[in-house]
């Protein structure tokens, strides 16, 4: 059985893939700070303050001692708002940073290179249509997600012929509660929410990623909804 490890995964694009890949037989682990620790049947929830690098060592030391070392990790907690250059504080600006691109490093530096040893794994990255196309309002999170693709870039660069596998998914608009701030139907512009993607639609991709025979490694994918409107 699979063991794979989702972080941000109580609510969400992270809720439904852990649900997803649950429903496929796997043994899910559940990071997040808003989850109590529990573990039952395939299941294991971890409470964890990704933005804290000493509570994600004490979280990942206890999926090892746990369940192991996972088989498959989705790097997925980030947040997301719209602001000006302007509005944006130096404040808002770290703490995307902190939470979109530097979790993703942290669980990325403790687990693929245990897997490049055992000489299999597969690392997802939950990107964004805003990791290769700039959108005003978007600094941060701009910034945090062309620096995740950057990253997950490298890795793939340095796991080459390992046997750990990588994927970016980069989602056009998913219609979560990310998106209660900002009211998009109010907003010209800004696609509806009604026809925004699903997070089952990611998740889909997700299972999709790392279901595939050994030989086979899906590098990356794009998403966007039919009915899309790409703001400025």
């Amino acid at each position: 059985m699979k063991i794979a490890l989702v972080t941000g995964a109580s609510r969400g694009i992270g809720l439904a893939v852990a649900n997803a890949l649950y429903a496929g037989g796997m043994h899910v682990v559940r990071l997040a700070r808003s989850l109590a620790d529990r573990s039952e049947d395939r299941r294991l929830d971890v409470r964890c303050d990704l933005t804290d690098p000493a509570d994600m060592d004490r979280a990942l030391a206890r999926v090892g001692t746990v369940v192991g070392l996972p088989d498959i990790i989705v790097n997925n907690a980030g947040i997301f708002f719209i602001k000006s250059l302007a509005e944006t504080t130096p404040g808002d600006f770290t703490r995307t940073l902190t939470t979109n691109l530097t979790s993703a490093f942290l669980v990325a530096r403790a687990l693929v290179p245990q897997m490049v040893q055992r000489g299999s794994g597969h690392l997802v990255t939950i990107g964004s249509i805003s990791d290769y196309i700039g959108f005003s309002g978007s600094t941060a999170y701009a910034a945090s997600k062309f620096g995740l693709r950057g990253m997950h870039e490298v890795i793939r660069q340095e796991t080459a012929k390992s046997g750990v596998r990588t994927t970016l998914i980069s989602p056009g608009p998913v219609n979560t509660d990310l998106w209660d701030a900002v009211d998009p139907d109010s907003k010209p512009g800004f696609t509806k929410r009604k026809d925004m993607m699903r997070a089952e639609d990611v998740a889909a991709a997700v299972v999709y990623a790392v279901t595939q025979p050994e030989r086979i490694d899906v590098t990356e994918i794009r998403l966007l909804p039919t009915i899309y409107t790409p703001r400025g």
